[in-house]
């Protein structure tokens, strides 16, 4: 399909979705806590994890030396197209994007915000891919642009490839304001046009990761891809950062067998596997 009929079919199809827009508030990530039982004592709290909790999670590396584990993959992943009530701000390239209803709720924050400054034409171009999905775009693409089943971050759940109705991503104002805006909302670029020796995936300006705060602000201003982040923090075991007016502790947790980690009381905590040897505990202080 050329261009020029491709820009048609989607402003059709943004045009269809019945536009609007609301204003909300940036939530914090909270999620990511299955396998985790906290237990209150006194001033601190000891939260128990499970070895099976490496796998879930919104930091978890799914990539070319990390495959998905079963029980990794994102929950109430619907059919936009048949959940249409779910479209707020942004259109649809076609009828069989999928996404969990959670990140759906995070990107529409995110694409209000573009809204205000006045950058509204955004499509989701892609989004949850069955492992008969991800196997034909391989065969079709090769490596240096997609990934085998199992190693591809589209059957994770958690990454969508967004377009504009104007010009591709990389001309377009939504590539330039989501390079610049979307580490507010929790959302990194995963493959940036300096790290392809690090991700191993060529350049790609459409395609965008849920980490959630702080860490997808963390990435953007340490300019780190997600396997750099993840390294980094196995390194340092324990940082303080000050996100958006919150103060936040994140540690790193190795996991050999069920793992005991102490917490102030009635903390606010978000636990990530990283998908390789431990887990990302992330506290509001």
């Amino acid at each position: 399909m050329n261009r020029g009929l491709l820009l048609l079919l989607a402003i059709g199809l943004l045009a269809g979705c019945g536009l609007f827009r609301q204003d909300r508030e940036v939530s914090i990530n909270h999620l990511g806590t299955g396998g985790v039982v906290g237990v209150s004592q006194g001033s601190t709290k000891t939260i128990q994890i499970s070895k099976d909790q490496i796998y879930k999670g919104n930091l978890i590396l799914v990539n070319k030396t990390y495959p998905l584990h079963k029980g990794s993959t994102a929950s109430d992943i619907v059919n936009l197209y048949e959940h249409r009530e779910l479209l707020d701000g942004f259109g649809l390239l076609n009828d069989q994007i999928r996404l969990p209803t959670d990140l759906v709720q995070r990107f529409s924050d995110m694409v209000a915000g573009a809204a205000k400054d006045g950058v509204d034409h955004f499509l989701i171009s892609s989004g949850y891919r069955d492992r008969t999905e991800q196997n034909k775009l391989y065969e079709e693409k090769g490596s240096d642009y997609a990934l085998p089943a199992g190693h591809s971050e589209h059957n994770l759940g958690l990454s969508l490839d967004i377009g504009s109705s104007l010009a591709p991503m990389n001309e377009a104002p939504e590539g330039k304001w989501l390079k610049d805006n979307a580490s507010d909302y929790g959302f990194i670029l995963r493959y940036p046009k300096n790290k392809t020796k690090i991700t191993g995936i060529q350049y790609e300006p459409w395609h965008f990761r849920y980490v959630g705060l702080p860490h997808s602000r963390i990435m953007q201003e340490k300019n780190m891809a997600l396997e750099e982040y993840l390294d980094f923090l196995r390194k340092q075991k324990s940082i303080s950062v000050n996100v958006g007016g919150e103060s936040y502790k994140v540690m790193y947790k190795p996991v050999a067998r069920e793992t005991t980690v102490q917490l102030p009381a009635g903390s606010e905590y978000e636990v990530s596997g990283n998908n390789m040897d431990g887990v990302i505990v992330t506290v509001r202080v």
